[in-house]
Parts: structure tokens; sequence; C-alpha cells
């Protein structure tokens, strides 16, 4: 009996008995194979190469309205900015026009005829040390003849620090988390912090001089205020927050708005009630030209300068870090 030989698959005899037989030669097999392996990655590819086209395809058609909507956005904008320009134009010329033809109705000056003097002037210079006690007859107009307007003025100023609190305020949840306060803080200048040291005493100390004399020369609450807000906005930019909020904290500055505030509605509602029903103001006035005098006027300039003090250095305070 014959040996079968391990590579008779690659005989001569056994291709030719595979050929009689109908069968495919194993290599003619594995061509076959690798050449539809080749037309099936060839096929894939082109299906991949078309998806990609048709993305790009896409990609180009929604670029293209994108840009059809952002050129129709930005001319409705040009059109919007060239019909405020003119407009806003025309307004300023019509204002300008309206207090051009008002100055020229005026009295001429150095007219003898005109009229300088009336009742309303004769009286708070005749009469204003007598009924307020101020020696200074620009306050006693402002916060006694004109008290109902200057208590508006100064519910605008909290007003103002009000609303501004509300808006910085009303962020997100994620917004809230205030970054570190060493991050507001500026940097160790040391030519600012010492011109600070000297300065700022002497800014809180003639404040405070112009608010407590404001009834007996220039001055009072509204100037010795703006006074004392610089001097705490230069004391938080030299030394920072973190100093400033050992003394002068968000509590302490809405207590302290508040209760001037209070305060000083308070203390004009008397006059008005006694002014209105005509009863006689027994709040005594003192001797004109003394520190304690002038009845409730000292105390209104002290409550209005706390007020104008406390909504600078708010502002302040908002708009750096964004809270008290």
């Amino acid at each position: 009996m014959s040996r079968m030989r391990n590579d008779y698959e690659s005989t001569l005899w056994s291709r030719i008995e595979k050929f009689v037989n109908g069968e495919e030669p194993e290599q003619t097999m594995k061509r076959k194979k690798k050449s539809r392996a080749s037309y099936e990655q060839v096929k894939r590819e082109d299906v991949f190469m078309e998806d990609i086209l048709l993305r790009m395809e896409r990609r180009e058609e929604e670029s293209f309205l994108e840009k059809v909507e952002e050129y129709g956005e930005k001319r409705r904008v040009r059109r919007y900015e060239r019909i405020y320009r003119i407009l806003a134009v025309f307004l300023c010329f019509t204002v300008m026009a309206v207090l051009l033809v008002t100055v020229s109705y005026l009295p001429p000056f150095g007219n003898p005829d005109n009229p300088a003097n009336n009742e309303v002037i004769e009286r708070y210079i005749e009469k204003g040390l007598q009924e307020t006690g101020t020696v200074n007859v620009v306050t006693g107009m402002i916060l006694n003849y004109r008290g109902f307007d200057t208590m508006g003025e100064t519910h605008v100023l909290f007003i103002a620090a009000t609303s501004v609190t509300i808006l910085l305020l009303a962020v997100s949840e994620k917004d809230k988390k205030r970054a570190s306060d060493r991050s507001f803080e500026p940097k160790n200048d040391i030519i600012l912090q010492k011109a600070a040291k000297v300065l700022v005493p002497v800014i809180f100390m003639f404040g405070i001089y112009v608010i407590m004399n404001g009834h007996l020369s220039p001055g009072g609450g509204f100037s010795g205020g703006a006074m004392i807000g610089a001097g705490m906005i230069l004391y938080a930019g030299a030394f920072g927050f973190a100093k400033t909020d050992r003394i002068f904290n968000g509590h302490v500055i809405k207590i302290a708005k508040i209760s001037a505030l209070c305060l000083y509605v308070s203390s004009l509602s008397y006059y008005f009630y006694t002014g209105a029903n005509g009863i006689e103001n027994h709040i005594p006035l003192g001797t004109p030209g003394n520190l304690f005098s002038s009845g409730l006027i000292f105390f209104i300039n002290i409550f209005v300068g706390t007020e104008v003090a406390c909504t600078m250095y708010t502002f302040y305070a908002l708009f750096r870090r964004g809270g008290l």
C-alpha cells in the first residue's frame, strides 16, 4: 500500500484531480475571497465617502443659511443704528432749539426792571434765621422750606442703591458661588496704602465737620456725606474689603441706611404736620451760631450725610465684587 504524501494538496496530480471534479484550486478561491474582500472594502469606503460628502453638503447649506440669517440680522441692526443716530441727533437739536428759545425770553442782564427779588427770596433771607435758626440760609431753605423736595431726593438715593443691589444679586445658583475674596483685593501698593493712612482720617474729619456745620457754614449732609463716602472707597481700594468689612460690612450698611432714612422722614414729618396745621414748632432753635442749634436741621444733616456716604460705598462695593 502506497503512503500518501503530506503535500499532496499542492501536487500537480491533486490540482488535475480537482479540475476534473469541477473543484476550484485553493489559490483561485483565495484570490476570489481576497478580491471579494477588496470589493466590499471599496464599497464600504465609497459609502463612507458618500456619507462624508453628504455631511459636508449639509454643513455648507447650514453655514450658508446661517450667513444669510446673520446678514439679515446685521442689516436690521445697521438700519436700527442708523435710525437711532438720526433720532438722537434730531432730539438733541430739538432740545437745543427749545432751550435757546427759552433763554431768548429771559429778561436781559442788568435791566433795572428785572424781577431780581420777589416775595419768596425776601422771605428766605429776612425770616430764614428767625424761622429755621440756621445761619446758612441755603441749608435752611433746602432742609426746611424745601424739605419735602429734599426728602424725595434722599428717597431716590435709597431706591437707586436698592435697585442696583437687586439687579446684581439676581443671578443663577451657579454664579452665586462667589470667588475667593482675595481675587477682589488690591495688590499691596505701599505708596497707596501710606497715602491712604494719611488722607483717610483727614477726609473723614473734614466730612464730619462739613456735615455738623452745615447749618452754620457752606456744606451740609450731601457734600459731607460725599466726602465720607470717598474716604471709605479710598480705604477699601488701598487695604481691601477684608479689612473694611471688619468695621463697615453689609449688615452695618443696611442698618445705617434704613435707620437714617426712617429718622429723616420722621423729623421732616414733624415739620410737615406742624406747618400744615398751623401748629407752633416747640422744638427749640437754640442760639444762632452755636453748634447745637437750628432745631432738627442739625440732626437732619447727619441723617442725609449717612445716607449719601452709605449709598456711595454701596455702589462701589456692588460693582467691584458684586455684593456688600
